[in-house]
């Protein structure tokens, strides 16, 4: 590998890395509060859109793991990022839950099922017909198509779970109209991201358990990579990708030190 500038900020997915079905994977804890002490700029990301970052950072807290609610990045964060830059004060009809709802709130969005700009599709619990019905006729009747993220599928306790590009491509099947993703991996969340806390990213580093998506988007968003074997992807499937992370290591806690 090339000569890289030392990692001066860190950004890390948090499902599979910090956390495994409620439950923190040893040496989370003990990374970020290293990080902490650094001083160095850090994100959580993750592309799940139900939550907020005020949701999160107390989910976190529960499981023992402190992490401020400005170092939370979340793929609706991205999504009303790249929106606000699209069309400023716009409209969307949004599929979704709070954690997407309230990002374009703030962004002073409006949310309406008439004649929006976009239709905007996130995670949720309780996709229904109805809405995914009126979805299809605002985008055939020219509303831009807008998705959080790609994920098929979602990790739950009793399986996998249909996630938001299962529904997007739905959606697709009955428009024609394929959508644009804004979370991992699209290097738009990076980016956008990294703007956030200030970093750049040749000086910046990505932690994830994803070939597909964590590795992927920081690679296009020219970081380091460091995958972690905690998650979903398994050392004998990292050959089955054109790329390769920057290193391979057992857990988060093997990056301690690193900070």
């Amino acid at each position: 590998m090339a000569d890289r500038k030392p990692i001066e900020s860190w950004l890390t997915d948090m499902d599979g890395v910090l956390i495994h079905e409620g439950v923190p994977i040893p040496g989370a804890d003990s990374f970020l509060k290293k990080l902490r002490e650094s001083g160095k700029p850090f994100l959580v990301l993750t592309n799940n859109s139900i939550y907020t970052p005020r949701d999160l950072h107390a989910r976190l807290r529960r499981m023992g793991l402190d992490v401020p609610i400005e170092n939370i990045w979340t793929s609706a964060l991205a999504t009303a990022k790249f929106l606000d830059d699209q069309r400023p004060n716009g409209s969307a009809y949004v599929l979704g839950e709070a954690g997407l709802t309230t990002a374009l709130h703030d962004i002073g969005y409006i949310l309406t099922d008439h004649e929006p700009d976009y239709v905007v599709l996130g995670e949720t619990r309780t996709y229904s017909f109805e809405a995914m019905t009126k979805a299809v006729r605002l985008i055939n009747g020219g509303a831009r198509f807008i998705c959080t993220n790609p994920d098929e599928t979602g990790p739950s306790t009793e399986g996998p779970l249909p996630a938001t590009g299962a529904v997007a491509a739905l959606i697709t099947k009955a428009t024609g109209k394929t959508p644009y993703f804004a979370g991992k991996p699209n290097p738009l969340m990076m980016r956008t991201g990294l703007n956030a806390i200030g970093a750049h990213s040749e000086s910046s580093a990505m932690i994830g358990d994803r070939m597909d998506t964590d590795v992927l988007a920081g690679i296009e968003a020219g970081m380091q990579t460091f995958l972690v074997l905690t998650g979903l992807t398994g050392p004998e499937q990292v050959e089955n990708f054109p790329y390769r992370p920057s290193q391979i290591v057992d857990s988060i806690a093997d990056l301690v030190d690193r900070v």
